[in-house]
């Protein structure tokens, strides 16, 4: 095998795709093209943002757009696409005349589809990893050219262990294309899916066990409410000690009863305002015995 030497079109949108395009464009590989997400509307202002991706592009003076137009106006040219969290379906029309290849943070066939960081979190999973496999029109389903593991560790959030396997991905990428792609293998094991993270899901029950409320919180933008306030719990971390306390019950010191135990609030942002200490938004209200969570 050979390196990889058609050019390349690549497909991706948010802070962990830009991570493997700046990686790409680091290592020499040629980027014809770049398809992202429009421009985003963020903040209170009228103004939008480019995607993270897009912004990479602008900074390396690629061409840019936001569907597939020019990828089927350009079918002829021989091009090889890298997908990573474009946040679409490629459609089998493009595929058709454009073979892609998928940097997915999951070690498949588990945790195909959307959230496979998020769910591999919630599952409790001991391990993850990186795939880059062929695209096909059924959803991660194509042959796998390459494969890293890494551990999940229970300070990974989704955020920092989708950081980290970013970085993974593009030095798995860029080891891949430089040797060529191969054949591939099929996909083996039990197929599990990582569905979307629903606006319920993000609702902390506090009747789950002290780890399903921890994992929660690492894996999703959680929050509870406290009467009809909406309060969200960036960090919180396991009690060891006995506390007792009811599902949703909070003490002074920021701990929270659970079904089996307790959880102790590290962050949080109160509704309409700034991350902050769990501690001190505490030591702020006026009622500074025991809170109801629901």
């Amino acid at each position: 095998m050979t390196r990889e030497a058609r050019p390349l079109v690549f497909l991706g949108t948010p802070a962990a795709a830009a991570t493997i395009l700046s990686e790409l464009i680091r290592s020499g590989f040629e980027i014809a093209h770049v398809v992202t997400r429009a421009d985003a509307r963020r903040g209170r202002g009228s103004s939008t943002t480019p995607s993270p991706v897009k912004q990479i592009a602008i900074d390396n003076a690629i061409d840019v757009s936001h569907d597939m137009t020019w990828l089927n106006e350009n079918s002829d040219r021989g091009l090889l696409g890298v997908v990573v969290a474009y946040g679409k379906i490629i459609p089998a029309s493009v595929l058709s005349h454009t073979p892609m290849i998928n940097v997915h943070f999951s070690l498949l066939p588990r945790w195909r589809g959307a959230a496979p960081v998020e769910r591999a979190i919630l599952a409790g999973d001991v391990r993850t990893g990186v795939c880059i496999m062929n695209v096909e029109e059924t959803l991660d389903t194509g042959h796998v050219f390459a494969q890293r593991e890494i551990n999940i560790v229970d300070t990974h959030t989704a955020e920092t262990l989708t950081a980290g396997l970013a970085v993974l991905g593009a030095e798995l990428l860029v080891e891949t294309l430089n040797v060529g792609l191969g054949a591939g293998v099929p996909q083996q094991g039990e197929t599990t899916y990582a569905t979307k993270v629903s606006a319920e899901e993000l609702r902390l029950e506090w009747n789950l066990s002290s780890i399903e409320v921890s994992r929660r919180v690492r894996a999703v933008r959680s929050y509870t409410m406290l009467g009809s306030q909406r309060l969200k719990v960036i960090k919180a971390e396991l009690v060891t000690d006995t506390v007792q306390l009811s599902p949703g019950q909070c003490n002074g010191a920021g701990c929270v009863g659970t079904r089996d135990g307790a959880v102790r609030l590290v962050a949080v942002q109160p509704e309409g305002k700034a991350v902050m200490d769990a501690a001190a938004w505490l030591r702020g209200r006026s009622d500074h015995g025991i809170i109801q969570f629901s």
